[in-house]
């Protein structure tokens, strides 16, 4: 039996790049940071010098006058950039919501610092992007190689490209999916998750914590410290590496905790 009412879920696939295509993304990235950084900027001079609130359909009007001071935004596709619009909107609306709320840090939205932007999206899926076989056909960039480890299910809607900090990519898929009903069966199991195991069973059993950060804790004390001795020397390549080294560590984590 299956519910009528439908429901997004996502699938995430690693993607492999050309140089010149990494070069084109990494660019693309840039160009949506200065439409953040610009988009906020109008919206804080709107209530400065106006005393009003511009909402998202106003900042979405002003890229094509964007485009014509700075020509480089038309290497982005049109939906992509009004995506990043929509974003410094809905970080606007959470932080009026939080004010609201009487939350203790309520965070006003922040500019964007150089490679503090990784990720874009498009809204529309087969406006700009589409999957054809095993290749991923980007406007404005050309066809990507990704790995379908597991077959996409449902309806793609849109499509999040994400750079990680250790310079890796990847595209997240979300996809409208009918849910369906698990088949009944008599055998109940309760479960409960602690800090002692990472859950225990009411037939008794328990599952053993992995513990996966105090399994890399070593490593990572290590490269800190190698990484503070460079700092502290101004060996700034070495700081570098050893930040890059930190970076893996962790992405290594955050995909077993996955």
């Amino acid at each position: 039996m299956c519910y009528t009412k439908t429901m997004r879920k996502s699938f995430k696939y690693r993607i492999y790049l050309t140089n010149g295509q990494r070069r084109i993304l990494g660019q693309q990235l840039e160009e949506c940071r200065w439409v953040y950084n610009e988009t906020l900027a109008y919206r804080k001079r709107a209530y400065a010098e106006e005393q009003r609130t511009a909402n998202w359909y106003e900042t979405k009007r002003q890229l094509p006058i964007w485009k014509n001071v700075r020509p480089t935004l038309k290497l982005v596709h049109s939906q992509v950039l009004q995506n990043v619009t929509e974003r410094v909107d809905l970080a606007c609306k959470a932080f009026f919501r939080r004010v609201r709320e009487s939350a203790e840090e309520v965070g006003f939205p922040r500019f964007k610092g150089v490679g503090r932007y990784d990720s874009i999206t498009y809204p529309q899926y087969g406006n700009g992007v589409r999957l054809d076989g095993d290749r991923l056909i980007l406007s404005k960039v050309g066809a990507v190689h990704v790995v379908l480890h597991r077959p996409l299910e449902g309806t793609p809607k849109t499509v999040t490209l994400t750079r990680s900090r250790t310079g890796k990519w990847y595209a997240c898929c979300s996809c409208e999916v009918e849910p369906c009903e698990l088949e009944p069966t008599a055998e109940i199991v309760g479960v409960d998750v602690g800090l002692a195991s990472f859950a225990t069973l009411s037939t008794g059993d328990e599952i053993a914590n992995p513990r996966f950060y105090r399994r890399n804790e070593a490593d990572l004390k290590r490269v800190q410290q190698l990484k503070d001795a460079a700092k502290n020397a101004q060996r700034w390549d070495e700081n570098r590496r050893r930040k890059k080294a930190l970076a893996h560590i962790h992405e290594r984590i955050a995909n077993r905790r996955s």
